[in-house]
């Protein structure tokens, strides 16, 4: 099975990067996180998953082991599937995650697409455990960023629905200085204002 992969961005899509490994192409759904610090030509590891289906083989890349690993126990959890999972990562990213699941933050949770109650409270009933040991809380209640992951990753996908690439949008996002405090809509219009060169 493949555990990892060393190579070059070959191409770079809405959920996907193309990793060019000595002439061979490997499309993996990876990712936002990794996905907006990926650029073509850069070389790069990543650490892989696969998930054989009767009628589909599909392969997940990571930008760390540990990543990887929260992947694997998210997957182990009754009703999240590899979308959800990716989805929960793109999102918040690990650290977010792990922290949420054990100060059993169901709003947090339940801030991404896909992720409703029952699903977010299996989360934290079959993983609390196993992250108490390794999680730093939040003091002075919480300090968990609930606004810019989540809306910088609806806003992109909001730029992708209205026809733009992935690379322009990314860049008119991440040239907002602010965006963390702005709403996806808020995040959406001065975007779009950048890209028409206002």
């Amino acid at each position: 099975m493949i555990g990892m992969l060393r190579g070059k961005v070959w191409e770079i899509q809405a959920e996907r990067l193309v990793i060019d490994v000595q002439g061979v192409g490997y499309l993996l759904t990876v990712p936002y996180g990794l996905l907006s610090k990926s650029c073509p030509g850069q070389e790069l590891v990543v650490y892989t998953h696969v998930i054989m289906r009767e009628d589909d083989l599909a392969l997940y890349g990571f930008s760390s082991v540990e990543e990887k690993q929260l992947f694997l126990e998210m997957l182990s959890v009754s009703g999240i599937g590899p979308k959800a999972a990716i989805s929960l990562l793109s999102t918040f990213g690990a650290v977010q995650i792990e922290s949420a699941i054990v100060s059993e933050n169901l709003t947090l949770l339940t801030k991404v697409p896909g992720i409703g109650k029952k699903t977010a409270s299996r989360l934290i009933l079959e993983l609390k455990e196993k992250f108490k040991g390794h999680v730093s809380l939040p003091t002075g209640g919480e300090s968990i960023s609930t606004s810019s992951p989540l809306t910088h990753s609806e806003a992109l996908q909001t730029l992708l629905a209205l026809g733009f690439g992935l690379e322009e949008a990314r860049q008119a996002l991440g040239r907002q200085k602010d965006g963390g405090d702005l709403t996806t809509e808020e995040q959406v219009k001065k975007a779009l204002r950048m890209l028409a060169g206002g």
